[in-house]
């Protein structure tokens, strides 16, 4: 197993049983599907933050099978790609709920959208949203996953206690800021809007290309994994193209240039930018209090409260200089 994954899971007793029990979901997942392992002899399989994907054949064809840990977002991320149906997401092939095993087709791995220019990225990311942008309906396909504005009514409540809980880890206007968007597009003050189903992590690293597509895939050669299924609107989804690839902005006035970032993305995808900038800041500070809360986390902290107060209108002072920021994933600051 690779090393990152069972330093991240041997922590607790629950990932410590997942790691010994992996091998005997990778072996199940093989004979249930028919499938050959299609890694060099001694080669690991690849891995994400929460789960194994081991490159394997089934007739021939190349595919993936992918074993998560059974944690909600696992347990509904087979239900969201069925419905995708391989239209802006990988496509579904199998899935085993018990085990939180899919047997899905194979992208270019090597080929991620992290590594595109960021206009290129731009288009790209605006194609996968329209596609991915399926009307949400009733039924029990959809019953599993949650209302983005139902997540702005139980933040109404859970910011505020937790910001005191904290010790007030930052201004209170901030808070204020992101409450005022829980008003205002939560289900109690929403007015409109049309409810899609929402890829709710679609950051760069999180977009591959299908393989044999050529040295510059066109934009509908692109395929999102990992989705955080959530039902709502689409503009739910602009925050993690803003809280990535900061260092990228223009030394000259970031904050300006994060705004137009926002509205560069939100229009390619048929967004409105007015809405992605919302949903975006209190993401934000949902996502600062996680930060906060979390040991060693002080990059993450500071990388999103200047995220979250500059899409304020108000950078707050204090933080290093956006280009000095981390990359998510809770490095420390130096």
């Amino acid at each position: 197993m690779p090393a990152d994954l069972r330093a991240r899971y041997s922590r607790t007793a629950e990932g410590r049983a997942w790691l010994a029990a992996l091998p005997g979901h990778l072996e199940a997942g093989l004979e249930r599907w028919g499938l050959t392992a299609d890694l060099p002899p001694g080669a690991e399989p690849w891995n994400g933050h929460g789960g194994v994907v081991l490159p394997v054949l089934r007739d021939g064809a190349p595919a993936v099978l992918k074993v998560a840990f059974p944690h909600p977002e696992a347990v509904v991320e087979s239900r969201a790609l069925a419905l995708w149906n391989g239209h802006g997401a990988v496509r579904l092939l199998e899935a085993d709920q018990d085990s939180c095993s899919m047997l899905l087709e194979r992208l270019d791995a090597g080929r991620w959208l992290q590594d595109a220019p960021l206009d290129r990225a731009r288009d790209v990311w605006g194609s996968v949203v329209r596609q991915l942008s399926i009307d949400a309906a009733d039924g029990p396909a959809w019953e599993e996953f949650e209302h983005a504005a139902a997540k702005a009514e139980r933040w109404s409540d859970e910011l505020p206690a937790e910001w005191e809980h904290l010790g007030r880890p930052f201004p209170r206007w901030l808070l204020e800021a992101a409450l005022e968007v829980c008003q205002t597009r939560g289900a109690v003050g929403r007015r409109a809007g049309r409810d899609v189903l929402v890829h709710a992590d679609l950051h760069f690293m999180n977009i591959l290309p299908l393989p044999g597509t050529g040295a510059v895939p066109d934009a509908g050669s692109y395929r999102a994994i990992d989705p955080q299924p959530v039902i709502g609107e689409a503009e739910f989804g602009v925050a993690p193209v803003l809280w990535n690839r900061i260092a990228e902005l223009p030394r000259s006035s970031p904050e300006l240039a994060l705004l137009e970032r926002c509205t560069d993305f939100s229009n390619a995808a048929g967004l409105d930018p007015e809405t992605a900038r919302q949903w975006s800041l209190t993401r934000e500070v949902q996502n600062a209090l996680w930060s906060a809360a979390k040991p060693g986390h002080d990059g993450d902290l500071a990388r999103s409260l200047w995220v979250a107060s500059t899409l304020a209108g108000r950078t707050l002072e204090g933080l290093p200089a956006a280009h000095e920021l981390p990359e998510p994933g809770g490095a420390a600051l130096r």
